[in-house]
């Protein structure tokens, strides 16, 4: 991955923290500080919100450490099964989170059921971004593998030597 690919990547993934960071800053504010009504309790919908931009963050901060090993050459090590299973995990806990707002949204559609219908099917299009991340994570493994194997047989090449 060239230099500037990363500084690239890395300039979007700080965007996009940042953005949400504020947003759940900006919520947090607007919850506290309301002078009409006082303090607002969280419903679901908010909560639910709170929730989906923890997990994009999390993933955020596994892809980071990913492009981290990346650059440093050692992505193809044990240590990148963590954040990628992390990755995995977050990107489902988007995916629940996402079939929760259909959910309670569902009701407000009776009129026109197709929205609920095209909401379920973003969600299963999230779900199914997690099992591409699974496929990839398995050609991880493979090339951890293979890399071990190169160290294996370089090492016997080295004996003969």
């Amino acid at each position: 991955m060239g230099t500037l690919a990363v500084h690239a990547l890395r300039a979007v993934l700080v965007v996009v923290l940042a953005g949400t960071v504020f947003v759940q800053a900006g919520m947090v504010w607007a919850l506290a500080t309301d002078p009409e009504i006082g303090p607002v309790p969280l419903g679901p919908l908010r909560v639910i919100t709170i929730l989906g931009m923890v997990s994009v963050q999390v993933a955020l901060v596994c892809v980071w450490r990913l492009v981290t090993m990346v650059r440093r050459g050692t992505v193809f090590s044990h240590a990148a099964f963590r954040y990628v299973d992390t990755i995995i995990g977050a990107i489902v806990a988007a995916a629940l989170v996402w079939f929760a707002v259909t959910i309670i949204n569902a009701p407000g559609q009776r009129d026109d059921p197709g929205v609920s219908v095209i909401m379920a099917g973003i969600g299963v299009g999230i779900l199914g971004v997690a099992l591409l991340v699974l496929v990839l994570r398995t050609l991880l493994a493979q090339a951890v593998a293979r890399d071990a194997e190169a160290a294996r047989m370089q090492a016997e090449l080295d004996d003969v030597i």
